[in-house]
């Protein structure tokens, strides 16, 4: 949860420290474009071999060779003087936080009984909310007190105690399959025939593409299109995070009792995943037809929906893929719903230059949300492990 954490302050606070940052170094906009969306790119482009990576080798060793890394690339930010260095530092990061969701789910898998994985991925998902809550709150607060060169090598530098306990109580986990008898590709491939896998990347991106439009353009929508003051913007938008933070949590929670008591993972994954979804979407939708009082409501309301969602998106996946292949799963998951980092916030500002307002914006996240809770419910099978090909034919031949 604190990796998790630190990785979400790690990732959003360029976005903070944007208008600083563009005039001290004379960046022009698309510069400034480049460097918001380069982490994207090296993210998504490596989680496939990440999780392939991962399955091969020890998962605990791997994510901390990448908190290490993404910890100095945020501290030597606050160093440096040109548009070059930012954007390899950017890069950097997006290759070391790669290694993340697939590690959870390679420790989760092998670590954790299906009735414990609900509240395991629920701690996950409320770091990356609290990591964002964070940013929005207390990231700003250091940028105006500090500076941004401040808020990037402290953020950095207090971040790397965090290794010290993970080697302390990291599980001891022992590799399931011998590294030598992996074949990555084949691996790769095999998960890319499964059409539950599809369906959860779909489900993970249609989340996202909620996820990355508040987190890009829903502090421009409450001051222009609402015309909230800058404060009470930060207030709404941090606060939409917690929320989500929350219901997270609970939705976990409330999934691990309901399996215990006897229910299947099928039912209990696909319940929250297809009503979160479209509730989130939906409450959207009405929440830019609302008043202003109501609009906060009905987008804590959606936060909140989203949250229930989340838990389950990478649990489903750990139980699908199994101890042997959750890191393979998960970073094709992860890349795909990764996209939606990219569209959301292209999309929603090309409607909105056409038409003006953010209506059609939620209309298309709505259905968004709704197509997520529709793959969940028929392109993804029941919620078991598969049975793979590749792995039987190892064993058999040994």
């Amino acid at each position: 949860m604190f990796s998790v954490f630190i990785a979400f302050v790690d990732r959003g606070n360029l976005s903070i420290a944007a208008p600083l940052l563009k005039d001290e170094l004379h960046l022009s906009a698309s510069q400034l474009g480049l460097l918001l969306s380069s982490f994207f790119w090296t993210n998504s482009l490596c989680l496939l071999p990440v999780g392939s990576l991962i399955d091969r080798f020890d998962a605990t060793w791997i994510l901390a060779i990448g908190f290490f890394l993404w910890s100095i690339a945020t501290t030597v930010t606050g160093f440096v003087h040109g548009f070059a260095a930012l954007m390899a530092l950017r890069l950097l990061l997006g290759i070391a936080e790669a290694v993340a969701y697939p590690a959870y789910a390679n420790i989760f898998a092998n670590h954790f009984p299906e009735h414990h994985r609900g509240i395991a991925n629920a701690f996950i998902g409320a770091g990356q909310g609290c990591g964002l809550a964070f940013a929005t709150f207390a990231g700003g607060l250091l940028l105006g007190r500090f500076g941004w060169r401040v808020l990037f090598i402290s953020l950095g530098l207090i971040s790397l105690p965090w290794l010290i306990f993970w080697f302390v109580w990291r599980p001891r986990e022992k590799p399931v399959t011998s590294a030598k008898t992996r074949r990555p590709l084949a691996e790769i491939l095999e998960v890319l025939k499964q059409g539950s896998a599809w369906g959860t990347c779909v489900g993970l991106f249609s989340a996202n593409y909620f996820g990355y439009l508040l987190l890009t353009w829903l502090p421009y929508y409450l001051v222009h299109g609402r015309h909230f003051s800058l404060v009470l913007t930060a207030q709404v938008g941090g606060m939409a995070f917690v929320v989500k933070a929350a219901s997270v949590i609970v939705s976990g929670r409330l999934s691990d009792f309901w399996i215990s008591a006897g229910a299947t993972p099928t039912l209990v994954r696909k319940t929250f995943l297809c009503i979160g979804s479209t509730l989130a979407g939906t409450l959207l939708l009405f929440a830019g037809l609302a008043p202003d009082n109501a609009c906060v409501i009905l987008l804590f309301a959606a936060s909140a929906s989203l949250g229930l969602t989340t838990p389950h998106h990478f649990a489903a996946s750990q139980t699908l893929a199994g101890e042997q292949m959750a890191g393979t799963w998960t970073g094709l998951q992860g890349f795909v719903g990764n996209l939606a980092g990219v569209v959301a916030p292209a999309v929603t500002g090309l409607i909105v230059d056409l038409t003006g307002q953010f209506l059609w914006a939620f209309i298309v996240t709505a259905v968004m949300g709704w197509i997520g809770a529709a793959s969940w419910l028929l392109l993804v099978g029941p919620v078991r492990q598969v049975a793979w090909t590749q792995l039987r034919t190892r064993e058999s031949s040994s």
